[in-house]
């Protein structure tokens, strides 16, 4: 039996016993500094981090919990783009079809002689629908289970959308504001 290699942690930081330490007034880690106290909480900051600030309690767990769930079930939904975009194309109710055990099957669109063929390896064309387990079994097509693509999300764009593939803002994409 392979033994799996040991884990170094020894940069990782525990910013409970940070926090615990800034209220004992013990020296903090090596490049963990302490803001000014012009806060109701302590802020720490990294040295080597620019930018990244540590404030413990800026939100309640039952806060935290909300967004997690937000970021699972809301922000994935279209027209928000998500990494499973340029495969898939938009995907609708990600996290409740994971949880139903569905599975996302593509369905090709039916060609008629008059029609042009398709490039079947082209997204275009090609549309994704969930379904039942037992349904994509007799279909015999390509898919995926909702569970899979919900573990494999890595990413959600919100507001002006994000190009990843080329690292840039989507000049195409339109905003639309009402006034209230």
């Amino acid at each position: 039996n392979k033994k799996p290699k040991p884990v170094d942690l020894t940069e990782v930081l525990d910013f409970r016993s940070i926090l615990e330490c800034h209220h004992r007034n013990c020296e903090l880690p090596h490049g963990v500094i302490a803001l000014q106290d012009k806060f109701s909480s302590p802020v720490f900051s990294l040295q080597n981090h620019p930018g990244f600030y540590f404030i413990p309690g800026a939100l309640s767990i039952e806060k935290q919990c909300d967004l997690i769930r937000e970021s699972l079930i809301d922000f994935p939904q279209p027209p928000n783009r998500t990494n499973h975009n340029a495969i898939y194309g938009p995907i609708h109710n990600l996290f409740l079809a994971a949880k139903e055990g569905k599975v996302l099957v593509e369905e090709k669109p039916l060609i008629t002689s008059n029609e042009p063929s398709l490039d079947s390896g082209c997204r275009d064309g090609e549309e994704w629908k969930f379904t039942t387990e037992k349904e994509a079994s007799l279909r015999k097509c390509k898919s995926v289970s909702g569970s899979s693509l919900l573990r494999k999300l890595r990413w959600s764009t919100l507001g002006l959308q994000f190009d990843w593939s080329n690292v840039s803002y989507d000049s195409s994409f339109k905003f639309f504001f009402s006034r209230i």
